[in-house]
């Protein structure tokens, strides 16, 4: 389960910014994830529970924004948004279409006390 080792890096940059931030309490996270992030949520969020016992970030919310699919189509030069990594272009049909967006996992931000 690589959830609970990214929940832990997670919980680890919080606690680095509440030490150069100077905040004590973390009431809620919220986390960009894209659907070819290969992140399983139901475990990404007991993981966190987890992996927050004890620091500044127990008991916080975690709210997950889930995040598109875009990529750009070579062939019709626009950006779309696709359902899966090789899904064809809905502009014009073409399978030349290259993943920018969707693969995301990042901090969006911290609400703190």
């Amino acid at each position: 389960m690589h959830e609970l080792s990214i929940c832990e890096n997670i919980v680890s940059v919080i606690e680095e910014q509440a030490v150069e931030q100077s905040f004590g309490k973390v009431k809620t996270v919220r986390l960009e994830i894209g659907p070819l992030a290969g992140i399983e949520l139901e475990a990404l969020l007991f993981s966190f529970d987890v992996a927050a016992k004890g620091g500044v970030a127990e008991n916080a919310t975690l709210e997950v924004i889930e995040m598109p699919v875009i990529g750009l189509c070579i062939s019709c030069s626009q950006s779309v948004e696709v359902k899966e990594r090789y899904d064809p272009c809905p502009i014009c049909g073409s399978f030349q279409v290259q993943i920018t967006g969707g693969e995301e996992l990042r901090i969006k931000e911290l609400e703190v006390l």
